[in-house]
């Protein structure tokens, strides 16, 4: 089904270890908006939804697991040169009790990752407006992490993850524009 290639998306550069950063980033790994959700959401959705726009899913949630790899890349360089005390004083004690510096899906706060984040209706327009509020709080949460970050280098990054969330928004609404025109056209048997 896919063709991996063994680079990034785009290029993934922090400019110094900062393990608070990298707190803030795992909303985006393993939060309820963010890209593991999105990308599950989309690729289960796809099986309900007309033939229409089954591959406009396929294509976002495929490189929703994109973006997933690169939270993933920015919080491992954020943090691989961390003592345990810097990861204490970021609020990452626990996740170093649980898993040392191995990535867990989970939020910022420390809440696991559940499946109960992942929307699916099977109506297609509520489906396709789920996810457009899904796009939109991931755009928010990524400005939010770059207006707490001062890091030139990771901004970078994160404002390229900003923007695509607006595209795959806008891909969305466009997707819902198209379905309800077919809706409301009269069939003739």
């Amino acid at each position: 089904m896919w063709i991996y290639e063994k680079k990034l998306q785009y290029p993934v550069k922090v400019s110094t270890c900062n393990p608070t950063l990298a707190k803030y980033l795992i909303e985006q790994y393993g939060g309820a908006d963010g890209e593991l959700a999105a990308a599950l959401r989309y690729l289960n959705q796809r099986y309900t939804i007309p033939d229409k726009v089954i591959g406009l899913l396929t294509d976002i949630g495929t490189e929703e697991f994109a973006h997933l790899e690169m939270i993933a890349t920015m919080i491992y360089k954020l943090t691989k040169d961390a003592t345990p005390e810097m990861l204490k004083e970021a609020g990452l004690a626990e996740h170093y009790v649980n898993h040392d510096s191995a990535l867990f899906y989970h939020n910022a706060a420390g809440v696991p990752f559940t499946a109960a984040y992942i929307q699916a209706k099977g109506d297609p327009i509520a489906d396709l407006y789920e996810d457009i509020a899904a796009e939109e709080k991931a755009r928010a949460t990524y400005q939010w992490i770059i207006n707490m970050s001062d890091d030139p280098d990771l901004n970078d990054g994160l404002a390229y993850l900003r923007e695509r969330e607006v595209v795959h928004s806008q891909r969305f609404r466009e997707a819902v524009e198209m379905l309800k025109d077919d809706r409301e056209t009269k069939k003739v048997f």
